[in-house]
């Protein structure tokens, strides 16, 4: 199994302050990924729009990846991430709740919103 997860798009889908500080948002949000990853063996690919910090980077290892947009700009991420998903053969899923990005998915792959993946980051 495979996932990808519209960082941006997940993280800024509450409205916890966010805009205060996108680094620090990006860095939480990709600390509870790895937490979440360490309890099963899918690969995940966690796409941040361009720029991300040197510190959300260094939370990627064993199953997780961590990329960045090679661009920056409307819907950078969005593309790099249908450029993932094209090449993934096989069970994937996409964390998203982007309805011009799940439009643009493969057929085979299945989406899951950003308030239920955050309930599934975070079951209580």
């Amino acid at each position: 199994m495979h996932w990808i997860i519209d960082g941006n798009n997940v993280y800024g889908s509450r409205p916890d302050g966010w805009w205060n500080d996108r680094d620090g948002a990006a860095r939480r949000f990709a600390q509870s990924v790895a937490e979440w990853c360490r309890t099963h063996d899918d690969d995940v690919v966690l796409v941040f729009d361009a720029p991300v910090a040197d510190a959300t980077f260094e939370l990627a290892g064993g199953n997780l990846a961590i990329a960045e947009s090679p661009r920056r700009g409307r819907d950078a991420a969005d593309d790099h991430i249908v450029d993932v998903a094209d090449d993934i053969d096989g069970d994937l899923t996409v964390v998203t709740s982007d309805r011009k990005l799940r439009a643009r998915l493969p057929e085979h792959a299945q989406v899951v919103g950003a308030g239920r993946f955050l309930e599934i980051l975070d079951p209580t």
